[in-house]
């Protein structure tokens, strides 16, 4: 029969009577044909009990046992929808990471999908089970250890099934019923899309939309899975939600799909860097040493042998790169002047693939910013995508005003 992956996240488990709602959504692809692998996060909030429980036992936790700890509230969420779809009269069982198995690297709390053996499953299909409820979020290490793949790791688990089985979509259920042109908190013209493609998920994704996870979106690219994000909450509808696909599948996509942003940027400047070959490296190692996440950088025109160097960074890493910048000056890796941060800004993007094949989207989108009198700081660019950095007081102006100009509330 084909495989269907459908994956449900915690707000879509949060209860017992949400478990019984999806169940029922899981038995319904049951009786239109599928077999199905079901991944599951854990309940709602659970994730942060556990957390919070390892931390306050152990500030100094060892690695492998966080794992083997957070991993549990999946485990809870996958015996019980599998009891649930039981009492269905649907055939189901529950299916923890290492059963799989899901081999993984061995980087405990941000470990890697390596590979997914089809066989285990396979077989009982064969036999007459209908329903593989997955614990989502964790896999096996070579020595035999639980991992976790970090936050947001159960998508990433439903698009490796997906592939791994060769299924012919991977449903995401959540708590919003696709995904939309921009935050429909910011503008009440925000518009569902039907389709869009993998590279404009992935610019949205990075970019701080929460819909789906960096990672579940790469690895659908890669292995050509198709998406389907929609809501657990609405009534059943099969031409719901949103298709992620590729572009070779949407026969007419507008110029600009979306607007995203991310509120909590910072602009870094050094001041007045003794500008020299290697300067950039002498720079942003050590920000990556220090976990920082650079995201623009710009360099100024250099005078007299020097040169300023901006970049951004999420807000709460500043301190972190302050203190990076000035171990590296006191090593001698580097001469500034000075380093100032700006905690006040915002990134907003304009995301779409039509940009390829289209000239002065960079120049309108400019042009709709001076017109709002917002100044912009950094601006960087790339095949599908235009952000700007401004201040964030002007953050959700920027949003509504580029979203009305593009027009994307039409279809």
């Amino acid at each position: 029969m084909p495989i269907l992956v459908m994956k449900f996240g915690g707000t879509s488990v949060a209860t017992l009577d949400r478990i019984h709602r999806a169940s029922k959504r899981v038995a319904r692809e049951v009786a239109n044909g599928y077999d199905v692998i079901v991944i599951v996060s854990a309940m709602s909030g659970r994730t942060n009990e556990l957390v919070g429980w390892v931390e306050e036992t152990s500030p100094l936790f060892d690695a492998r046992e966080y794992d083997a700890v957070v991993s549990s509230g999946e485990n809870v969420t996958a015996g019980l929808m599998a009891l649930r779809l039981q009492e269905m009269d649907v055939p189901a069982r529950s299916w923890q990471g290492w059963q799989v198995p899901v081999k993984t690297s061995g980087v405990h709390s941000a470990a890697r999908i390596r590979d997914i053996p089809n066989d285990n499953i396979m077989a009982k299909f064969g036999e007459g089970m209908r329903v593989a409820v997955v614990a989502g979020f964790q896999g096996i290490a070579d020595d035999g250890r639980i991992t976790t793949l970090g936050r947001g790791g159960s998508d990433t688990t439903a698009v490796a099934f997906a592939a791994a089985f060769n299924a012919e979509r991977c449903d995401i259920y959540t708590d919003v019923d696709g995904v939309y042109t921009t935050d429909p908190r910011i503008s009440d013209k925000a518009r569902k899309l039907d389709r869009i493609a993998f590279e404009e998920m992935l610019e949205l994704a990075s970019l701080g939309a929460k819909v789906l996870q960096t990672r579940s979106v790469e690895l659908a690219m890669r292995y050509k899975v198709k998406l389907r994000v929609l809501s657990s909450f609405e009534e059943y509808d099969p031409e719901a939600g949103t298709l992620v696909c590729d572009e070779e599948d949407i026969v007419e996509s507008k110029v600009v799909a979306g607007v995203a942003y991310q509120r909590d940027e910072a602009k870094m400047t050094l001041i007045s860097v003794a500008d020299r070959p290697g300067i950039a490296s002498a720079i942003f190692t050590p920000l990556a040493e220090a976990g920082v996440n650079v995201d623009m950088i710009v360099q100024n025109i250099s005078e007299e042998g020097r040169t300023d160097m901006t970049f951004s960074c999420p807000v709460d890493q500043v301190a972190r790169a302050e203190k990076a910048m000035t171990d590296a000056k006191a090593r001698g890796d580097i001469n500034f002047h000075d380093i100032v941060a700006d905690k006040d800004v915002a990134k907003v993007s304009v995301v779409g693939i039509g940009m390829r094949s289209h000239t002065g989207i960079a120049a309108k989108m400019f042009d709709v910013l001076s017109k709002e009198g917002i100044n912009i700081k950094v601006i960087t660019t790339s095949e599908i995508k235009i952000s700007v950095l401004i201040d964030r007081k002007y953050m959700e102006l920027a949003v509504q005003a580029l979203h009305d100009a593009f027009e994307l509330e039409k279809a």
